[in-house]
């Protein structure tokens, strides 16, 4: 049996109740909270046959290290694609990816989980080392994506990368210093969007494998953006010119 996991937070939770149900064993209540909040999840639980167990809140807060929000469900790892082939087997329409280069902080990783969900990317693939893993703070800064987007860890990007452009993928790379903007790449056909970390940007091989480099045009005072901003503007220039061109 699949190492068992714990997620917090209302929205995690919520989100793998209405998704994968029959994943959790238990949820763990702070017995203190009397809110809507609190009642609406625990209804939720009880419609869908799941066993909700009212809990000392400070133990609750004990399980997941200071961060639960009054809530801690123990769940099995859902079993979305796994595999890069298995995604691109599936899909109905030209692929949309998003791949991440050097991030490393669970909270980016579940915001830009977020904006792959809401517009529509089919999968986020990142390299095994060098990038946070999806652990209980990353999903539950997802707020529930990390149930319905497949999140790919790969043991070499670059390999990766030359794989997707053998299945005439385009690789768009991001860069604050490229020539062209985001609203100047083709996105109408399969794509795939690479952003690296905050800061540090693309490492330089992965750079190499990109067929073309774009950037935000920025026109404020600050000089760049969060990865998971810069990943949901990007997702929604390709999304509004598919919605345009369709």
């Amino acid at each position: 049996m699949s190492q068992r996991q714990l997620i917090h937070g209302f929205h995690a939770i919520t989100a793998r109740l209405r998704h994968h149900p029959e994943s959790i064993q238990v949820i763990y209540l702070d017995q203190s909270r009397r809110d809507r909040r609190a009642k609406d999840l625990a209804a939720a639980a009880e419609a869908r046959g799941v066993r909700v167990v009212l809990a000392d809140g400070a133990r609750v807060e004990e399980m997941a290290r200071g961060k639960s929000q009054g809530v801690v469900a123990s769940a099995d790892p859902i079993q979305l694609a796994r595999d890069l082939d298995t995604v691109l087997e599936d899909l109905t329409e030209p692929a949309l990816l998003l791949v991440l280069d050097g991030v490393t902080d669970p909270h980016n990783l579940g915001a830009c989980l977020r904006s792959a969900d809401a517009f529509g990317a089919h999968a986020v693939i990142a390299p095994k080392d060098r990038a946070a893993g999806l652990s209980a703070v990353a999903m539950k800064a997802a707020s529930g994506a990390a149930e319905s987007v497949p999140y790919l860890t790969v043991t070499n990007l670059a390999r990766t990368l030359r794989e997707l452009k053998d299945r005439d993928i385009l690789i768009v790379g991001t860069d604050d210093e490229a020539a062209g903007t985001v609203m100047d790449a083709d996105f109408s056909g399969p794509a795939a969007l690479v952003m690296g970390a905050e800061g540090a940007g693309m490492r330089r091989l992965t750079r190499e494998h990109c067929d073309l480099l774009v950037r935000i045009p920025m026109f404020g005072q600050v000089e760049s953006l969060n990865v998971s901003v810069s990943a949901g503007v990007c997702l929604y220039e390709a999304r509004r010119q598919r919605s345009v061109a369709g």
